[in-house]
């Protein structure tokens, strides 16, 4: 049975669980990082010398990295599923939304969500916070216009780019405290998103 290491509220491991469970994968969580420690100790680093969430252990194969991993899951198990498309400018293009999610998402949105979520009110920086949104939302349009006309991230096949990106819309969605701006193909998709059992499971979780 594979193993993967990282507590359930990291957005990280949020995907990888999706992704096992939209390919049917059963698996065991083990809990790690933040509250649970772990990372630091020396047999976890012996699995991930970064000290971070999540990884995987699949037998003798130990991967960290949560876009390697769902893209592993997928070639090893999903062979039969369109969840990471062979062709390779289908694939080309789901990795690219792969990549972006990490290289300009991710870091216009952990400042957000560091800030709304985890920090105490009495400590935010109001100030950075507003230019931190600013960034955010230019992200998030450029995907709202590419899901013009669009059903999933890629025509109407739900791939990886939708598990990765939704995880990240979950929180997008679902902080308090901001303003969103209209992203009425963004809502769309996103909405339709949340009618899938994993999501539900492993995704609609509140933030913490």
């Amino acid at each position: 049975m594979l193993k993967i290491w990282g507590r359930a509220n990291s957005v990280n491991v949020q995907k990888v669980l999706w992704c096992c469970d939209e390919l049917g994968l059963p698996f065991e969580r083990i809990d790690a990082g933040l509250q649970f420690g772990r990372v630091n100790a020396p047999d976890y680093r012996e699995l991930n010398p970064n000290g971070q969430v999540p990884t995987l252990v699949d037998g003798a194969f130990v991967l960290w990295e949560s876009n390697a991993i769902v893209r592993y899951l997928a070639m090893q198990y999903g062979a039969s599923s369109a969840l990471y498309l062979s062709e390779p400018k289908l694939r080309a293009s789901i990795d690219r939304w792969l990549d972006w999610s990490l290289s300009t998402l991710a870091p216009a949105e952990r400042p957000v969500f560091m800030t709304l979520v985890r920090t105490p009110a009495q400590d935010r920086d109001m100030i950075a916070l507003a230019s931190n949104l600013k960034t955010l939302v230019v992200r998030w349009k450029v995907l709202d216009a590419h899901l013009q006309g669009r059903f999933h991230i890629e025509g109407d096949r739900f791939t990886l780019a939708d598990i990765v990106l939704g995880a990240f819309a979950k929180r997008w969605f679902g902080v308090e405290g901001i303003d969103r701006p209209p992203m009425p193909s963004l809502e769309r998709w996103y909405q339709r998103l949340t009618q899938r059992a994993p999501f539900k499971k492993y995704i609609d979780l509140p933030l913490t």
